[in-house]
C-alpha cells in the first residue's frame, strides 16, 4: 500500500500509540493516587486525543476514492474539536472544579459540539475560519488565568502555556501555508503535524507532573 501523506500520517500514528501510553499511566496513577474525578477527567482526555491521532493518521495514510477521503477529512477535523475539549476537562474537573471549572466546563464542550456539527456540514470552510475557531477554544483559559495560577503550580502553569503556544504556533503555519520547505514531502502540513505532537507532550506533562497529584 502506498501511504498518502507519509510524515504526516506516521507522525500521528505514533501520537496514537503515545496517547494510549500516556491515558493508560494517567488512569494507573490516578486509582493509586488520586480521586474518581482525576480518573473520570483523564479518561475523557487520554480517549479524546487517542481518537484525535488516529483519525488524523487514517486520513493521512490511506489513498482511498473521493468519498472514503471526504469521511476520513470530517473525522479528522471533528476529533480536532474534541481534543482541545477533552484536554481542557482535567484542568475543569480537578484543579479548577467549582464555579471557573465548570463555567469553562460547559462552554469549551458547547463549542466543541457546535464545531462538530460545523464541520460535518461544511468541511471545506475556509482554512482561516477552522484555524480560528481553534485557536480562540484553545485560549479561551486566559478568562481563568488567576485561579489557574492559584491553583496549579508554577511548573504545570508553565507547560500549561508552553502546550498553547505551541498548538497556536502550528496553527498559524497551517493558516498561512508557511514555512513550507519542501511541499510534498515536508512542508507546512508536516510542520504543523509536529507542532501539534509538541502541544500535546507539554499538556501530558501537565497532566503527570501537577494535576494528578493535586487534590
Amino acid at each position: 500500500m502506498v501511504i498518502k501523506d507519509p510524515i504526516s500520517g506516521l507522525t500521528h500514528l505514533a501520537g496514537a500509540m503515545l496517547s494510549v501510553a500516556a491515558l493508560t499511566v494517567l488512569v494507573v496513577m490516578s486509582v493509586y493516587h488520586a480521586t474518581v474525578w482525576h480518573i473520570v477527567s483523564f479518561s475523557i482526555y487520554g480517549a479524546s486525543m487517542t481518537l484525535l491521532y488516529l483519525a488524523s493518521s487514517a486520513y493521512h495514510i490511506f489513498p482511498l476514492k473521493d468519498k472514503g477521503t471526504r469521511i476520513l477529512k470530517k473525522l479528522d477535523h471533528v476529533m480536532i474539536f474534541m481534543m482541545i475539549a477533552g484536554t481542557y476537562t482535567p484542568f475543569c474537573l480537578v484543579p479548577l472544579r467549582g464555579y471557573w471549572g465548570w463555567s469553562i466546563f460547559g462552554v469549551v464542550w458547547a463549542i466543541a459540539i457546535l464545531g462538530i456539527f460545523f464541520k460535518l456540514f461544511y468541511i471545506y470552510a475556509p482554512r482561516w475560519l477552522s484555524t480560528g475557531l481553534y485557536v480562540l477554544m484553545g485560549w479561551i483559559s486566559v478568562v481563568a488565568i488567576y485561579p489557574i495560577i492559584k491553583n496549579i503550580p508554577a511548573g504545570g502553569v508553565f507547560w500549561l502555556a508552553g502546550g498553547g503556544i505551541s498548538y497556536t504556533v502550528g496553527a498559524v503555519v497551517y493558516a498561512t501555508k508557511k514555512p513550507d520547505p519542501w511541499p510534498n514531502v515536508f512542508g507546512f502540513h508536516e510542520i504543523w503535524h509536529l507542532f501539534v505532537l509538541g502541544g500535546s507532550f507539554c499538556h501530558f506533562m501537565v497532566m503527570v507532573k501537577y494535576l494528578v497529584w493535586i487534590g
